[in-house]
């Protein structure tokens, strides 16, 4: 998450007429949508004024922190709205606020329900700007909302784009929906820091009782800092913690986005971290590790401390057919829900990437206890065992790649006019055809097998399981893998 107020503004052009041609029409989460609808447009651009607010539904959700709290899902999300030039957005009888939160029953159709915030809090404001030339703070990114006994807690983040001036702050509330009262600092940086105040992400031990909060971006890395459980507050005053993850010439390529989660079965804990610009190739990569407070190793046991590129990778650019694509696939929240795990992010829409919709994901997990998540967005489609007669047909597959910017980054983002849209901005779908005999007719992929409820393709396993297919409105058979080089493989069968 790096600046909200570079996709606030007014864009220059709409995204063509073509894209908005899915139904508004929805389904529970025990049949899934009907034949031949989607649930919701991809294209909002009809509907971005404040006074269509109640229609945005999954739409401007940017940077996700959720919680479920009995049988109701709660988001919550930065200050970043899509304006397209010539549309009046403001209505003079709303006073809009700061830190849009959003509720659902499904996990499909979302409600606004407002924001937490009426104004941004006084001392962030004055903390940022005192140390960033009176400027900054215009804006609250990356909530992070956790329970603790009765009471329920949001770290929100105030800085200045391209500066670690910035804040980390902490507000209560005695329901997920407010109403918030600001308690004050948690911790803050100024340019003198190795690290930056902002992205804040939660996580109890399991073992111990003991709370820790995970932070940072590409200024100095993501750190680690003992809370206090009582207060939600640093354990030790003016803590800021200790290094858990970097890269190498951070300035140019973003590491940001903490977020962590305990898995019982596995009794690890993972976290989930994003790279690169934000609205072209952010990508969400993974670690995990014995102690909330790290060491963490990533799939090849290297160190995420260390300055190399980490792996697995989750999600990137991406496009299948009969879609223009998906950019900005990161900063992610994730949920255990029951023992079935969500990730949640954002996905930008091609061709402009101004567009910002919410993506919810299952993650499902390899027999060596690593993540995975779907290739398509959930839909609510009834769960039933996928069988070894159920695979024979065309297949689209996609297996994530890097893709180099396509201009030189500024503080790690592109540039004002430096997105191009083509095809090589995203990782594209090839077609193969899994044949009846447990053979391909692609030269990489030349046998599979069912096992275990995985697909094994040249023998590495790939999770299985029925979903919707947004580009084509059908329910299919997804898989999801790793390959050897530590990329997502992706597949969704066609016919």
């Amino acid at each position: 998450m790096k600046k909200p107020t570079i996709f606030s503004f007014s864009v220059t052009f709409f995204v063509a007429a073509f894209m908005a041609g899915c139904s508004s029409v929805q389904e529970g989460e025990n049949s899934g949508p009907s034949a031949g609808q989607n649930p919701y447009n991809d294209d909002y651009s009809e509907y971005t004024s404040l006074s269509n607010r109640d229609k945005w539904g999954n739409a401007n959700v940017h940077d996700p922190s959720v919680i479920k709290e009995g049988d109701t899902y709660y988001v919550y999300s930065t200050d970043a709205i899509y304006r397209p030039r010539g549309v009046e957005f403001y209505d003079d009888t709303v006073q809009m606020g700061n830190i849009q939160m959003r509720s659902s029953k499904d996990l499909v159709n979302w409600k606004f329900e407002g924001w937490a915030f009426d104004k941004i809090p006084e001392e962030a404001v004055k903390h940022v700007r005192d140390h960033n030339n009176g400027e900054g703070a215009t804006n609250m990114w990356a909530p992070h909302v956790k329970k603790v006994g009765d009471e329920f807690r949001m770290y929100y983040s105030v800085s200045a784009f391209g500066t670690n001036s910035s804040y980390i702050g902490l507000a209560t509330a005695p329901h997920p929906l407010g109403p918030w009262s600001n308690k004050g600092c948690v911790v803050k940086t100024t340019p003198g820091s190795k690290m930056n105040a902002i992205d804040a992400s939660v996580i109890t031990d399991a073992k111990t009782g003991k709370m820790w909060m995970h932070y940072g971006s590409y200024f100095g890395g993501l750190y680690c800092v003992e809370l206090n459980p009582e207060t939600g507050f640093t354990k030790r005053e003016g803590d800021q913690g200790h290094l858990l993850a970097s890269r190498a010439n951070l300035k140019k390529h973003n590491l940001e986005a903490p977020e962590v989660i305990y898995h019982p079965g596995q009794d690890k804990y993972y976290l989930f971290v994003s790279y690169d610009a934000l609205f072209t190739f952010y990508n969400v990569r993974v670690g995990r590790a014995d102690k909330p407070e790290g060491p963490y190793y990533d799939y090849f046991g290297k160190d995420l401390r260390d300055t190399t590129n980490n792996f697995p990778v989750l999600t990137h650019s991406y496009m299948f057919g009969n879609h223009p694509g998906w950019s900005g696939n990161g900063h992610c929240g994730v949920l255990n829900d029951n023992g079935r795990y969500y990730m949640f992010h954002q996905g930008r829409l091609a061709p402009t990437n101004e567009m910002m919709l919410m993506h919810i994901r299952e993650i499902f997990w390899l027999p060596d206890g690593w993540p995975v998540v779907s290739p398509q967005r959930y839909a609510g489609v009834k769960k039933k065992k996928v069988t070894g007669n159920d695979i024979p047909g065309q297949w689209e597959i996609i297996q994530l790649q890097e893709i180099g910017p396509t201009a030189d980054l500024w503080q790690g983002q592109i540039p004002p006019g430096g997105w191009k849209y083509t095809r090589k901005a995203f990782n594209v779908a090839d077609t193969i055809k899994f044949l009846a005999n447990g053979s391909t007719n692609s030269q990489n992929s030349k046998s599979w097998r069912i096992n275990d409820n995985y697909l094994y393709i040249n023998n590495y396993p790939h999770a299985i399981f029925r979903g919707w297919d947004w580009e084509n409105k059908k329910t299919t058979i997804l898989f999801s893998g790793i390959s050897e080089n530590g990329f997502s493989i992706w597949g969704k069968k066609i016919n």
